[in-house]
């Protein structure tokens, strides 16, 4: 498992090369041109010269990537082109509001979706297994954007009962107000991210409780129940794990969409101002970090395959 391990970890280098390579090149193909955020009707055209020369634009687009690639290098992410704040600064700054979102609705996604799934296995066909399924397709097929702002039509502006923007009361710091603003972008995800989870531990549990261990399980006498917790689940938390590594991005993306609906001031909203602004030194620097965050997710999956299932060990 160590050299398995050592061998990810040299792999991540060159990956990340190569993401870095693709993410400027088609940074440098989008249209638009970020001076005309600094552009006024009546600025004379050496002026604006002046600004592109500033912001290092006037260089061949080989040259700015390896410029840049410098910067990095020597761990600075630059400054943002449109606020002249570090980025790191910046990303460091709104990182704790993404991550304690992200983390709230994955650990709640869990909660909910690997037992309902295994309840469902249990009633497979039954009114309980159809009613499930029916949430969970309406979860995969629903835009993430039109439910949260239906939670805010009912529950904030209908019902006045939970806040609909933000992440918390001007001049209250209080952590019961915090998630009391985090109780409407929460439960937006995790109403999206249970609906694959559930998917993945219905299917697979179904699979396994079909395996001649638990017909032999059921014959020694143990109860559905027991086997489905103790034994059916071990097996089934294999595709799970993979769906955990590849949600590790997450955690510095941000939910882009979730977050600028509720203008959460997390990654996401960061990474979306940033996007519209053409603000390339953030959009360069989100794009490695979740390049990075993904390649260390597969790599945490891996290890946890080996721990939870010895038979990939040997």
């Amino acid at each position: 498992m160590m050299r398995m391990a050592v061998r990810r970890v040299l792999q991540i280098i060159p990956l990340l090369f190569v993401i870095s390579i693709i993410s400027f090149a088609l940074i440098k193909l989008s249209p638009g041109d970020p001076v005309k955020m600094f552009v006024t009707p009546n600025m004379h055209p050496e002026d604006v010269e002046r600004i592109r020369k500033s912001l290092g634009l006037t260089f061949p687009v080989y040259i700015q990537y390896f410029r840049w690639l410098g910067q990095i290098l020597h761990g600075n992410l630059g400054y943002s082109l449109i606020n002249s704040q570090p980025v790191l600064g910046q990303i460091i700054q709104r990182l704790p509001a993404t991550v304690g979102l992200m983390g709230t609705s994955l650990a709640a996604t869990l909660m909910f979706s690997i037992p309902l799934g295994l309840i469902a296995a249990k009633y497979e066909n039954t009114w309980i297994d159809h009613v499930l399924n029916m949430i969970s397709y309406i979860s995969i097929s629903i835009p993430v954007f039109w439910f949260g702002i239906l939670l805010i039509d009912f529950f904030s502006v209908k019902l006045n009962w939970l806040p609909s923007l933000g992440m918390q009361t001007v001049g209250v710091n209080s952590f019961g107000d915090l998630v009391w603003h985090a109780v409407l972008p929460v439960t937006t995800l995790t109403f999206q991210g249970c609906g694959a989870y559930y998917r993945y531990v219905r299917s697979n549990t179904l699979s396994e409780i079909r395996k001649s261990y638990v017909e032999f399980g059921r014959a020694k006498g143990l109860s559905i129940w027991k086997l489905l917790w103790y034994h059916v689940l071990k097996n089934v938390m294999l595709p799970v794990i993979t769906l955990l590594g590849m949600s590790l991005p997450a955690l510095i993306s941000g939910a882009y969409i979730t977050e600028s609906v509720f203008s959460w001031p997390g990654l996401g909203s960061l990474s979306v101002n940033a996007i519209f602004s053409l603000d390339y030194p953030i959009i360069m620097a989100m794009t490695l970090f979740s390049g990075l965050l993904l390649i260390i997710g597969n790599l945490l999956a891996d290890i946890t395959y080996q721990i939870v299932d010895p038979r990939i060990r040997k």
